[in-house]
């Protein structure tokens, strides 16, 4: 990474960083773009080249460790194992979360709070399960590959947003990579209940 882009980093990380605290200690509804940017010590207008709404400075931790995972299955090769591949995706967005959970029960938080929040997640993971699914069809073989890419990716997506939101609600309980190995091992041995095909 080349001097320019450290700092590009460096200041969108400090901007969503002192947007978080004020979030925290304001709400978000009363929270403004100046505020933000005033703590960032930069211009509003350089705020919104790295976060065109506010909603994106909340997301923007979910955003990028979802998408990190989905771009590194990308990057494998054609021969990968796709449920070793899928449980791998699985564990590398739980490690980015896991490394920060206050951020992560932050973002939870205001999601519970905030309608816009909640719809600009809503919308985030939805893209990630399509961009998931579109990945897998090309990977699959045979007849019906993308209603079964789909509902591949509907599965990895259910099992990081149940795992994350139970970590979230019980925040002295289980480790969430525990919990992850808990749910594919349901899942894997027929423990959780499915509708069946009726004859």
């Amino acid at each position: 990474m080349g001097l320019r882009e450290l700092k590009r980093e460096r200041t969108r990380r400090l901007i969503s960083d002192k947007a978080f605290e004020l979030f925290t200690d304001h709400g978000f509804g009363r929270t403004t773009v100046e505020q933000i940017a005033a703590a960032a010590e930069v211009g509003p207008s350089t705020l919104y080249r790295y976060y065109p709404t506010k909603e994106t400075l909340v997301l923007e931790f979910v955003e990028d460790s979802m998408f990190g995972a989905l771009n590194w299955f990308r990057e494998q090769p054609a021969e990968l194992d796709l449920p070793d591949g899928l449980q791998s995706v699985i564990e590398l967005v739980l490690d980015q979360l896991e490394r920060n959970p206050d951020r992560v029960r932050a973002v939870y938080e205001l999601a519970g709070q905030t309608a816009s929040v909640s719809a600009h997640l809503a919308e985030v993971t939805w893209r990630w399960r399509n961009e998931l699914t579109v990945e897998l069809a090309g990977r699959l073989a045979g007849d019906s590959v993308e209603f079964t890419a789909a509902l591949a990716a509907g599965a990895v997506m259910n099992i990081i947003e149940v795992v994350v939101q139970t970590w979230v609600d019980n925040p002295d309980g289980t480790e969430v990579k525990d919990l992850a190995h808990e749910a594919m091992g349901l899942l894997r041995g027929g423990g959780i209940p499915l509708p069946t095909v009726q004859a």
